[in-house]
């Protein structure tokens, strides 16, 4: 067994002082004992490892597309649209192999560890070979992905995603061939090959209402696991369902019964009042992305009305333009500022449950996102020392700190970063080497 002593630890009941968690063999919390003597220390003491600062549960990242990191302060030249940005992501997305994009991911998942991220939910749609040729392993780029979050040391949930069509009652590009199984029979029969082990879970996701025509949304749903789907992204894509269909995208997933509490929507940015009460009335959650949905320009989406009809939020990196979850977070409030002109609309706590509890349960993971014995021994040391967070109040600790705060990642009892570093190294050089070799 390991002991991490902390000196301040965020736990179900509230931020507790001088706290040691005991880690089991199996990579569980064990046990969690308060020690008599607070502030007495931080030396080793007896083979304990001491975390400064405050100990949040891990963080989840619940919407992930790994090779999107390639893209990072390369779309922003000549301004442009969602749309012009999605053609940069098709050029990005003809040039990767299965060893391209372990290298990619490896990295990607590797700078997610140093925010603090230990469970990624990865929304995986670039399945094929350019021109939409099968590998000899059909699943060869979703396996690079599971082993790329082996090597940098996060759990994964890889949401293998069925893309069907270009549009509504459009066929698939030539740049989208990589992305389709032709049918959803093919898609299940692919997505039924891929294995879950200790650290690694399979869902399922619908792209988008665009992407997969109504006829299978149903079929797609009945895939096991967490399901999640883009909705509502863009003011055209709603267009787009009510002309085809009369019905708005979440109106369009509730007919075919693919809400509730095991289906996360993405982004969820342009809803009417009827959405939000069908995604709270079903409990089906909502994972907004703040920083990626203002690099591109998408909206702010209604959160505090979500979460008070009753869908959980959780947080996500998309197209990682910034990967820190408490960015995010505080990023979810201040979007709720920007759009009623009142603070406080999302206190501390249901951040933190955004960045933790909410998230993990959103990828599969019901049993972690906190500190308690029996969950898996996934923990982040945040400074409390530094320029940005001396003097802040710790339970107001994500209104300060950033993932330069950060200073060691526990994940499985593990750890993964410690002073700030990563057990691979150099990650700026891993994110350089892979991505100028995609762009050369």
């Amino acid at each position: 067994m390991t002991t991490y002593r902390c000196e301040q630890a965020w736990l179900p009941q509230g931020i507790t002082r001088d706290v040691l968690i005991t880690v089991a063999d199996d990579g569980t919390i064990a046990a969690i004992t308060t020690l008599d003597a607070p502030g007495e220390g931080w030396g080793p003491r007896g083979g304990e490892i001491s975390l400064r600062g405050l100990v949040f549960p891990g963080f989840a990242n619940a919407h992930s597309h790994a090779f999107h990191r390639a893209l990072r302060g390369r779309t922003h030249g000549d301004g442009g649209t969602f749309w012009t940005w999605r053609e940069r992501m098709y050029a990005l997305a003809a040039k990767l192999d299965p060893d391209t994009y372990l290298a990619l991911a490896r990295a990607a998942y590797a700078e997610m560890a140093l925010a603090g991220v230990t469970c990624v939910g990865e929304f995986h749609y670039l399945h094929h070979a350019p021109g939409g040729r099968r590998y000899d392993d059909p699943n060869a780029m979703g396996v690079a992905l599971i082993q790329a979050a082996k090597d940098a040391g996060v759990r994964l949930t890889l949401l293998d995603t069925c893309y069907l069509a270009g549009g509504i009652g459009e066929p698939v590009s030539a740049e989208q061939l990589r992305f389709s199984d032709g049918t959803a029979q093919a898609w299940a029969s692919r997505v039924a090959d891929l294995e879950a082990d200790a650290t690694t879970r399979i869902g399922g996701a619908i792209h988008s209402v665009r992407a997969v025509p109504r006829a299978a949304l149903s079929e797609v749903g009945a895939c096991q696991g967490p399901l999640h789907v883009h909705l509502s992204e863009q003011p055209a894509e709603n267009e787009a369902c009510l002309a085809a269909y009369g019905r708005t995208p979440t109106e369009l997933l509730a007919e075919a019964g693919v809400l509730g509490p095991r289906t996360t929507a993405v982004h969820a940015t342009h809803l009417t009042a009827g959405d939000i009460a069908l995604l709270g009335g079903s409990g089906t959650g909502a994972c907004f992305c703040p920083t990626t949905e203002g690099d591109l320009a998408d909206g702010l989406g209604p959160a505090r009305e979500l979460l008070s009809a009753g869908s959980p939020l959780s947080l996500g990196s998309d197209q990682h333009a910034v990967v820190d979850p408490l960015v995010e977070a505080r990023a979810l409030e201040h979007g709720e500022r920007f759009r009623t002109g009142q603070r406080g609309r999302l206190s501390p706590d249901e951040l933190l449950a955004a960045m933790t509890t909410a998230g993990h349960t959103a990828l599969g993971w019901p049993e972690a996102g906190q500190l308690k014995v029996g969950a898996p021994a996934d923990f982040v040391a945040v400074r409390l020392d530094t320029p940005r967070t001396a003097g802040c109040l710790p339970a107001q600790a994500m209104f300060a700190a950033s993932a330069s705060d950060v200073d060691t990642v526990v994940v499985g009892g593990r750890v993964v970063v410690r002073d700030g570093g990563h057990v691979l190294g150099d990650v700026g050089s891993l994110l350089a080497k892979a991505i100028e070799g995609l762009w050369a």
